[in-house]
């Protein structure tokens, strides 16, 4: 039985379209379309449900110390407000799950984990909790909504609704107790479109109001609503990698391009003797379809008549206007440049390796 978001009744009065996804109904589009909306976010504005995702609390004096033992990056050095995305690894070092962990103060950090995982993520956690002494691990995932703002003109939308030396400044950083309408939330300076934009955590009750007023404070700047179609071309184009296409339970994150969050120089964590001992033989790709075809996850990659690897992600790019994929492919064949062909239902269609991401805000 699939669970619904706060967000769920307001979904359906908006006419979303809506489909059972990481165990949750959601909308996959809007009367719009996913082609309107993906554009909106890279050209106007646009408005998400993300409240499906997973939220924990690490808390205590040993918090520190356990979010390093559980997790690849390092903790060490944050300043109040400040996010890092991490790999969380099995001790084969292959991918339990990848999240992002917001430092609120000393002693108390708080951790973002995929919808589809947060269970399996929080008994993870919660089975190495005695690894270290003074940590408290506790899932709030239910009392907190969360929506991402996402586009060119979202700083604007907020700014009509918080002062300017409210915002978070950096990328990747957040403020803490926020007034938004009345209503207390997190702005976190983050997203998972490629676009500039926010998200706001807040409270499961407050969802559907601060949905309107955002809606309502946003129809000068062309802020629309968008569904999960768009939230996945554009992580897609924006060369993002999503858990259980780029990285899953087989796949190492070495492997899969996020060797920058993998900190050797720690003195432990879980999975660390795997990956030092590991040679990865395969790496993450991005391929720009260059013949005649879409090309999706799970297809066989090819240079000549030999397998050189497997499609993760594939899509039309809407903003690009031609069709991209992403894969993991043999170390040998993944210099920009290197000419494949994916198997598509027994036809061959061209491809080349591209650099990542296909999309930024600064390389369009």
């Amino acid at each position: 039985m699939e669970k619904t978001t706060p967000l769920y009744a307001t979904h359906q009065a908006h006419g979303g379209k809506i489909v059972p996804f990481a165990g949750y109904l959601l909308p996959v589009q809007y009367q719009t379309g996913v082609i309107t909306e993906h554009m909106a976010v890279r050209e106007s504005c646009g408005l998400f449900d993300v409240s499906h995702m997973g939220e924990i609390l690490c808390e205590g004096p040993g918090a520190l110390k356990l979010l390093n033992h559980l997790l690849t990056n390092d903790f060490t050095n944050m300043y109040d407000g400040q996010a890092r995305y991490s790999l969380m690894c099995y001790e084969n070092g292959n991918c339990v799950d990848d999240l992002i962990v917001y430092k609120v103060r000393d002693e108390h950090y708080f951790i973002v984990v995929n919808a589809a995982n947060k269970d399996k993520d929080f008994a993870w956690m919660k089975a190495h909790e005695q690894d270290v002494e003074g940590a408290t691990l506790t899932d709030i995932s239910d009392s907190v909504a969360q929506i991402a703002v996402q586009g060119p003109k979202a700083h604007e939308i907020l700014a009509k609704l918080l002062p300017e030396d409210e915002f978070p400044v950096k990328y990747y950083s957040a403020c803490f107790d926020r007034t938004i309408g009345g209503m207390r939330c997190i702005v976190s300076k983050t997203g998972y479109t490629g676009s500039a934009g926010y998200e706001l955590y807040l409270a499961a009750e407050d969802a559907a109001a601060m949905w309107e007023l955002l809606l309502e404070n946003g129809k000068e700047e062309g802020l629309i609503c968008c569904g999960l179609g768009a939230r996945d071309t554009l992580r897609l184009e924006a060369g993002m990698p999503l858990y259980g296409h780029e990285m899953d339970e087989t796949v190492t994150p070495l492997e899969s391009g996020l060797g920058f969050c993998v900190k050797f120089s720690k003195e432990e964590f879980i999975g660390k003797e795997a990956l030092e001992a590991s040679e990865p033989t395969r790496t993450r790709v991005g391929l720009k379809i260059t013949g005649r075809g879409i090309v999706r996850e799970h297809m066989p990659v090819f240079s000549g008549d030999t397998q050189v690897g497997m499609t993760t992600s594939g899509t039309h790019a809407p903003y690009l206007g031609y069709p991209i994929a992403m894969a993991l492919v043999d170390k040998a064949y993944a210099a920009v440049g290197t000419r494949l062909a994916a198997d598509v239902r027994g036809r061959k269609v061209e491809m080349e390796v591209v650099s990542l991401p296909f999309y930024s805000k600064t390389k369009k």
